[in-house]
């Protein structure tokens, strides 16, 4: 995996990173993460951080790389320049490249003078003579390095689509550097793939057409002893947004940041990637990255277009949250409870066995973290800072609304025992038996007095966990 660190990471290039981490680890194989940060105009520390920091919290642990180092490195290519340096030296002394005077506006006006279609460089320089080579020196013009395209066909097996040709004639000589010498991605990628012996490579399909290029390089490279081997390409399909678009990092929901900030799992939420293109099994959705990982078979990627879909993806997170032990869900929780306020930092005693009563109720309701704090802040506010959803409040404690509170009151003040079953059987005889009401027309004022909204957890066990005074009190201010 070998992302640039630019802009935030968004959801196509996790789920590359989830099928080569998956890939390798069903081969027994080496996962790599490698930073391709050559673009120093927009590269920032800022999206390398937050590349390592998804990658952590998506749990995809890689064997060698940045931050955990390994017997290639360094494993960003800005510290690689040397490398680089050195095998451009030694290409240029082979006739795998030629150096290239031509400015980009040459080259075009070229093309478009000939009604060319081909798109890219038209090999102008491949065959200089020496005279014409001295005149551009003599105008001051510093070369890029372009590697000569061989004549033919370069075919190859792509483990997503099978076999793949391209005629070269379609496939223009390329810059390996910049005037200044700077070394390109088209170079810089196959010599990292080369001096760090990379077996297998999965990208998405953008990167397609690249691959005659590299091919190509890689023979070059094995030529000067460079590259043992070429490896193996895969190309995944595209993640596709709304209108059955591409999913750009202009769109919204592209961003992996936003899915952790709305309490996603990372479970949940790479479950929901690896469906984009692979699948376990025709009848099945949920799966654990264990079961992925034993499963998982490249030559299964479906190459067409995915698209995402975000009920889904809540939908398959919903599924995780209820298979987390409520010890877990507990942990997952907490740094979003201390963060709102609802619990103190360090948690209190008194809080910390709230919590442990309370999370039961809403283990079974809550479809991602950031439900928690709103679900359960009502048991643990203090009552002067307690209020009430508005729109709750104007929807059922209307005139009618507060006339069942108030019989409530009247049902729940004898009571001289306080426990989830005296409460319903006091407010059931009373409002449905002898009232006449339907259980969501009694029910629905009660919890809007109680928990300050529609929804909330089981409104009986609720008001046990409040307690008879702190549920009578709510009652009442309902009535002010």
């Amino acid at each position: 995996m070998a992302p640039s660190p630019t802009g935030s990471p968004h959801v196509g290039l996790a789920r590359t990173a989830l099928f080569n981490w998956a890939f390798a680890r069903h081969h027994g194989g080496t996962f790599v993460f490698r930073i391709e940060d050559t673009d120093k105009e927009r590269n920032t520390e800022e999206s390398y951080d937050s590349l390592i920091d998804l990658m952590g919290w998506l749990g995809l642990q890689w064997d060698e790389g940045v931050v955990v180092g390994g017997p290639y490195g360094p494993y960003r290519q800005s510290e690689r320049t040397d490398i680089y340096v050195d095998v451009l030296e030694r290409l240029r002394a082979t006739s795998a490249t030629y150096d290239c005077y031509c400015t980009t506006e040459e080259a075009t006006a070229r093309r478009k003078a000939a009604g060319s279609k081909v798109m890219g460089y038209d090999g102008f320089c491949r065959e200089l003579s020496e005279e014409q080579r001295a005149a551009f020196v003599a105008e001051g013009r510093k070369p890029v390095v372009r590697f000569r395209m061989p004549d033919g066909e370069i075919t190859f097996t792509d483990l997503v689509r099978g076999e793949i040709s391209f005629q070269t004639e379609f496939v223009p000589d390329f810059a390996l550097c910049r005037a200044n010498g700077d070394p390109l991605y088209t170079l810089t990628a196959p010599v990292d793939d080369a001096t760090m012996e990379i077996t297998h490579v999965l990208r998405g399909e953008d990167l397609l057409s690249s691959t005659p290029r590299q091919i190509a390089l890689f023979e070059a490279l094995k030529e000067i002893g460079v590259a043992k081997t070429t490896p193996e390409f895969g190309h995944l399909p595209y993640v596709m947004g709304e209108g059955n678009k591409k999913l750009s990092k202009r769109d919204p929901q592209a961003h992996m940041a936003l899915y952790r900030e709305q309490g996603f799992l990372p479970e949940g939420l790479l479950n929901y990637l690896a469906l984009l293109g692979w699948s376990i099994a025709a009848d099945r959705d949920i799966f654990t990255l264990e079961e992925m990982v034993e499963k998982f078979d490249i030559a299964d990627v479906n190459p067409n277009p995915a698209r995402f879909d975000l009920k889904k993806a809540e939908a398959i997170n919903a599924d995780h949250m209820r298979m987390l032990s409520l010890d877990e869900l507990t942990h997952r929780v907490l740094p979003l409870l201390k963060a709102s306020g609802v619990v103190g930092d360090p948690v209190s005693e008194a809080d910390a066995q709230l919590l442990e009563q309370a999370m039961p109720l809403v283990a079974e309701r809550m479809n991602k973290l950031t439900e928690a704090p709103a679900m359960l802040d009502f048991l643990f506010v203090d009552e002067t800072a307690f209020t009430r959803d508005e729109a709750d409040v104007e929807k059922l404690l209307n005139e009618a609304g507060r006339e069942v509170v108030g019989a409530s009151i009247d049902a729940l003040d004898p009571l001289t025992t306080w426990g989830t079953a005296d409460i319903e059987a006091a407010l059931r005889a009373k409002l449905i038996d002898e009232l006449g009401m339907k259980p969501r027309n009694a029910f629905g004022p009660v919890r809007v007095a109680v928990s300050g909204r529609r929804v909330s957890p089981p409104l009986f066990e609720s008001m046990e966990l409040l307690g008879r005074e702190r549920s009578l009190a709510r009652l009442r201010s309902a009535l002010d």
